[in-house]
């Protein structure tokens, strides 16, 4: 399941948004640093109106989405990476997420009390990633007084080492850890640290609901800073979010078109999660059920077949494969068929984004 961190200051609307997105979660929203003390953790499903299509073309028992887990964790503060504030206890949870999305600040409001005392995003996001920074850093000088030891005569320590001083150079200088090169073999030997600055991220600009159609000046500085490392940016109003949850669906989308946005602020993060990660979706879709399933770009037939269970990557024959559009448009599987749409993928088969697969596999 892929897991997101959400971080950032404190008073930026982080829990309000994790409430927001998780509708039932039990995080406290409230105007003072540190109301979050336990990371809170909700698993989200990911809206995708294809699977309501399918369903209803298969007559399908039941609908199961893929799913999102977020995580929200206490606001850091300057000096977190030394123990300030709350300190190193939150930074170690950030370790286990997959990306990490940083709430960031960009609206006026003298009831909220902005930890710093204005409003300023780039220096809010350059305080947060300088302590993610200097907690990697913290963590690979350790890690290299250990490594010289063994690399004089092992070829495992000389990779590790290798890797480790090319991110020490960065972070000192303060560059992330994902903007460095490494090796594969590099990559590999310093996989299990965990570093925080080397986790994709996505600034989620926090606006009024004035700003949610077209961001302000603040969002335009973020978008500015974001692509120097290839960042993502999304728009989310949370206070907005916090109002659209006990609405009717319907009523949601009338909200929102009648601030000039499409989507609410989930799909939008899910969105750019998936594209920053590279991740795509196929479908299995029959009577029992439809089910939406999350693989990495680039997977093999057999290999989105092991995300189902190991057996059917292990036992793999073929995938009987019809791209969604196709399906829709014929409204049926046999329809598809005859029409000489639905084809039978081998163990070549890139699966691509909306596939609808079925597998052939001996057990």
């Amino acid at each position: 399941m892929l897991t997101a961190g959400i971080v950032g200051l404190p008073n930026v609307g982080k829990s309000t948004l994790f409430n927001a997105l998780v509708a039932n979660a039990k995080a406290t929203a409230a105007n003072f640093p540190f109301c979050t003390i336990e990371p809170n953790v909700g698993v989200v499903a990911v809206p995708d109106e294809r699977l309501n299509v399918l369903a209803k073309i298969s007559e399908s028992a039941q609908i199961v989405p893929t799913r999102v887990e977020f995580v929200d964790i206490a606001g850091l503060v300057k000096g977190a990476s030394q123990g300030e504030g709350l300190g190193n206890q939150f930074l170690s949870h950030i370790r286990e997420v997959d990306a990490i999305v940083q709430v960031v600040r960009c609206f006026e409001n003298d009831d909220i009390i902005h930890v710093a005392g204005s409003v300023d995003p780039l220096r809010d996001i350059e305080i947060i990633n300088l302590e993610l920074g200097l907690a990697d850093l913290s963590q690979i000088e350790r890690r290299i007084e250990r490594t010289r030891k063994n690399a004089r005569t092992n070829k495992e320590a000389q990779i590790e080492l290798s890797a480790l001083e090319k991110l020490s150079t960065a972070l000192n200088e303060g560059k992330p850890a994902r903007q460095v090169t490494l090796s594969e073999e590099e990559a590999e030997s310093v996989k299990l640290l965990g570093l925080l600055t080397s986790k994709p991220i996505i600034y989620a600009t926090n606006v009024s609901e004035d700003d949610l159609a077209t961001g302000n000046q603040w969002v335009e500085q973020v978008r500015q800073f974001a692509t120097q490392e290839n960042a993502q940016v999304v728009i989310i109003s949370a206070q907005v979010e916090s109002e659209l949850v006990d609405l009717p669906e319907a009523e949601k989308l009338e909200f929102l078109e009648s601030l000039g946005v499409k989507e609410g602020g989930l799909k939008s993060l899910i969105h750019a999660t998936y594209e920053l990660l590279g991740l795509r979706t196929y479908f299995t879709t029959g009577p029992k059920e439809t089910r939406a399933w999350t693989i990495k770009t680039g997977m093999s037939a057999p290999q989105a077949a092991g995300v189902i269970h190991t057996d059917f990557e292990r036992g793999f024959i073929r995938a009987e494969t019809v791209a969604y559009n196709d399906l829709v448009a014929t409204n049926s599987l046999s329809a598809a068929k005859e029409k000489g749409l639905v084809r039978s993928e081998g163990k070549e088969y890139i699966v691509n984004e909306g596939d609808v697969m079925l597998f052939r596999f001996n057990v």
